[in-house]
C-alpha cells in the first residue's frame, strides 16, 4: 500500500504559478460574481451583524454572515479556476 502512494505521488507533479496580475484579476472576478450571486441567492439575509457600510437601496439587508459566506465560496471558486487554468498552461 505505501507502495502505491509512492508512485501516486510520483506520477502528477502539482503545478502552481507565483502570483501575477492575471491571478488578482481571475480572484477578483470570482469574488464580484459570488457577491451577485449570493446577493440575489441567498433568501433569508439580515440575521446576523450589519456591516458597517451604506447599504443598497432595497429591501435585503446583506450582513457579515452573508459577506463570509460569499467572500469564502469566491475564494474557492477562484482558487479552482486559476488552478484549472494553471494545470492547462493557459495561466
Amino acid at each position: 500500500m505505501l507502495l502505491n502512494i509512492m508512485i501516486l505521488a510520483d506520477a502528477a507533479p502539482v503545478v502552481t504559478t507565483s502570483w501575477n496580475l492575471s491571478v488578482g484579476v481571475i480572484m477578483i472576478t470570482a469574488n464580484l460574481f459570488s457577491f451577485i450571486l449570493g446577493y440575489f441567492a441567498i433568501q433569508k439575509t439580515g440575521q446576523g451583524p450589519d456591516l458597517p457600510l451604506p447599504q443598497l437601496a432595497s429591501k435585503k439587508q446583506f450582513g457579515l454572515p452573508e459577506l463570509l459566506a460569499t467572500a469564502s465560496f469566491g475564494h474557492i471558486l477562484g482558487a479552482g479556476i486559476i488552478l484549472g487554468l494553471s494545470n492547462a498552461g493557459l495561466l
